[in-house]
């Protein structure tokens, strides 16, 4: 088929460039996940627990008891913080997502008349 024409090259970079950036939302979606995952653990735990039982939290390489109802309240802040960071992360998700399949019918199409 010999060299692609240099508008074609452009197209495929830009194509690459977005590939790269969809793996690497996917890749920090995944992370947020699984930290919204551990923070309800947690919260559902620190809920779950009787008011006499005492509740921890790590602070550098050490452990302090906390107040329960704080806890809770830093847990459920901290669980909206990422439940908005998913979303965001979603949308950015489906965007690349377009771009790369409209970038793709772009190059088909203009490989298309050279191989008749």
């Amino acid at each position: 088929m010999g060299e692609l024409p240099p508008q074609v090259q452009n197209l495929v970079a830009q194509l690459q460039q977005i590939q790269q950036q969809l793996q690497a939302v996917t890749s920090q979606k995944m992370q947020i996940e699984a930290m919204l995952k551990e923070t309800e653990e947690a919260l559902q735990e620190a809920q779950n627990s009787s008011n006499d039982t005492p509740i921890f939290k790590v602070a550098g390489s050490i452990l302090v008891k906390v107040n329960k109802e704080k806890v809770i309240q830093e847990l459920q802040e901290k669980k909206e913080t990422y439940d908005i960071r998913i979303k965001t992360l979603q949308r950015q998700e489906e965007r690349l997502k377009e771009r790369l399949t409209d970038l793709q019918k772009k190059i088909q199409s203009m490989l298309t008349p050279q191989a008749g």
